[in-house]
């Protein structure tokens, strides 16, 4: 697999080695040893999320104030851009965001340690992601950055019709939201 750190350091995208001939093709879309030769831990995986979207949803900016979870994101149908902002007060990245491209052809991953917000926007008709998260869902320590902040300035790779839910419109912008030390 091919580990390329992103403009975060700590956010990584993985590329798996796919084997492909006439009948289709074969990859390890997860192999403990080789992330934590990759990453230099070993993260325990508490609990499998799956998620389906249409064209222009943004799901996100979401994140844990207490119980904080790192992902293993993928999409397996359709394309996102998936986004990790780094919510670490003490980073000397903290406010910036890094952001992939995830589809079901490239079969990337993007590992999204604790302490950064994860959110995406569905570029296909449909899309289907995959994450893998370290820590339980504990709605009471849940919390929202806005998705859209010109303090953050992700360049989302649409910028009309979005759809976002309800909850995520309330997300707060970075000089309002909680973060971590």
């Amino acid at each position: 697999m091919k580990i390329t750190p992103l403009a975060i350091p700590e956010v990584v995208l993985i590329e798996p080695d796919v084997f492909s001939d006439a009948r289709g093709h074969f990859f390890e879309s997860y192999n403990a040893a080789r992330l934590q030769a990759a990453l230099g831990r070993a993260p325990t995986f508490v609990q499998d999320n799956h998620s389906r979207s249409t064209r222009h949803v943004v799901r996100g900016l979401h994140y844990q104030i207490q119980q904080p979870q790192a992902k293993l994101v993928r999409a397996i149908v359709g394309v996102v851009f998936d986004v990790a902002v780094d919510l670490r007060r003490s980073s000397p990245t903290f406010g910036q965001w890094a952001g992939a491209l995830l589809s079901a052809e490239n079969k990337r991953q993007l590992w999204i340690p604790e302490g950064f917000a994860h959110g995406f926007m569905v570029l296909s008709d449909v899309a289907e992601t995959l994450y893998k998260i370290t820590d339980y869902y504990a709605p009471a320590h849940e919390r929202c950055l806005r998705w859209n902040d010109p303090a953050i300035a992700i360049a989302w790779p649409a910028a009309t019709n979005v759809i976002v839910s309800e909850k995520d419109q309330r997300g707060l912008p970075l000089a309002d939201a909680e973060t971590y030390p």
